[in-house]
């Protein structure tokens, strides 16, 4: 088993709003840091463009639950696993994400920057949502 933090943020807009917007490949380039880059299409994958090289990702179909994880595939072919969730929240959505601690990284500091990117990428989809 992995070490795992939950990070989750509450969007005040429907969580059916949050899901569409969320779910479209091409919105992570605004909101997600680690695919700013933006995502191309290949197939049933997509693939970002990044610093150490191209990643390959894929998501879940839609569905009904606001289920809305990826898998990103690392140049070395390490495949990482982002569960992450939209769910009803009274009037408004909370937006998890579990982030899990691969079995390679050894520093607790990496891990802690690796929690931050995400609750920083949450703030961000939040505030695109909210405007």
């Amino acid at each position: 088993m992995f070490e795992s933090r939950h990070i989750s943020i509450r969007i005040h807009r429907p969580a059916a709003e949050v899901y569409a917007f969320t779910r479209e490949p091409e919105s992570f380039a605004k909101w997600a840091a680690g695919l700013a880059s933006g995502l191309e299409r290949d197939g049933e994958h997509w693939i970002a463009h990044g610093p150490g090289g191209d990643v390959t990702v894929r998501f879940s179909p839609e569905n009904a639950y606001g289920v809305l994880d990826h898998w990103v595939t690392l140049p070395d072919g390490t495949e990482l696993y982002m569960p992450l969730r939209v769910v009803a929240n009274g009037e408004g959505a909370e937006v998890g994400m579990t982030l899990y601690r691969p079995a390679t990284m050894y520093d607790d500091a990496a891990f802690d920057r690796d929690a931050a990117a995400v609750a920083r990428d949450l703030a961000k989809l939040k505030a695109l949502l909210e405007a």
